[in-house]
């Protein structure tokens, strides 16, 4: 079971000099919260990371500095988010450098896996702050049915619009927001990906490129908030979150 984190993208709308997958996040990386989130979860024994080709080797320090922790202390801290981190981080393959699209990143981490991976969970850097166990809930679906993603009941009404002018309501009780990880079997995303190729398809995320197979996509709602940053004002909140509720299960190997 492998999962390719992306963080590629410029995140301009964050507004930081930082591309997003470096801007710090309560004193760590949304990339490195992202990956030890991810790795925390059950059954995830190779990680790759996806980003900028000039922050290769801004990504290779932080995992460096990660790997290179001092273990704890005493057998009581061993249980600690910092010893959990580290052996995460042991499952951080070497970076790799992202394409033009999402699309072309997530091509780029595909073939950067090793041989033998029956499942890929791709998960957007962004999304930092997903619940492992949300995370595990996925990749069971996936392993049952092929494909599997992590959304949210929507919770507005959602209308369908065409130049402007709405022309459709679908039931809200049918919407959901698509998040992230999304899991397959790797050769279903694989296949998927080479027939977006072919047909000159440029998609919004990898399960509408397994729905063009035929394929169907099981939904996982997920239980725990699993915000995407996008502008500044995501910051806040998403440290406000981690210091109010989740300080326990804060990443600390990057810091």
């Amino acid at each position: 079971m492998a999962a390719i984190v992306l963080g590629a993208g410029r995140g301009e709308r964050l507004g930081h000099a930082l591309p997003k997958a470096f801007v710090p996040v309560a004193g760590a990386p949304v990339i490195a919260r992202a990956i030890e989130r991810i790795g925390a979860a059950r059954g995830v024994s190779h990680i790759v990371a996806v980003v900028p080709a000039a922050d290769v080797a801004r990504f290779e320090a932080i995992a460096d500095a990660a790997r290179r922790a001092e273990p704890p202390a005493d057998a009581a801290s061993r249980a600690s988010t910092r010893a959990a981190s580290r052996t995460v981080w042991s499952r951080v393959a070497p970076a790799v450098p992202g394409g033009a699209e999402r699309q072309d990143s997530v091509a780029c981490g595909l073939a950067a896996l090793p041989d033998g991976v029956e499942l890929v969970a791709v998960h957007d850097a962004a999304r930092c702050l997903v619940d492992p166990e949300d995370v595990e809930r996925a990749i069971e679906a996936a392993r049952a049915t092929g494909a599997a993603l992590l959304a949210a009941r929507a919770t507005d009404t959602i209308k369908l619009v065409d130049g402007g002018v709405v022309v459709r309501t679908p039931p809200r009780a049918t919407c959901f927001a698509a998040q992230t990880p999304q899991v397959f079997r790797a050769d279903v995303l694989r296949e998927a990906h080479a027939k977006a190729r072919a047909d000159g398809f440029l998609g919004t995320d990898d399960a509408e490129l397994v729905e063009r197979l035929g394929v169907a996509v099981r939904v996982v709602e997920a239980r725990a908030p699993n915000p995407k940053l996008t502008h500044a004002a995501d910051l806040a909140v998403a440290e406000q979150w981690l210091a109010r509720g989740d300080a326990a299960r804060a990443p600390e190997g990057a810091r």
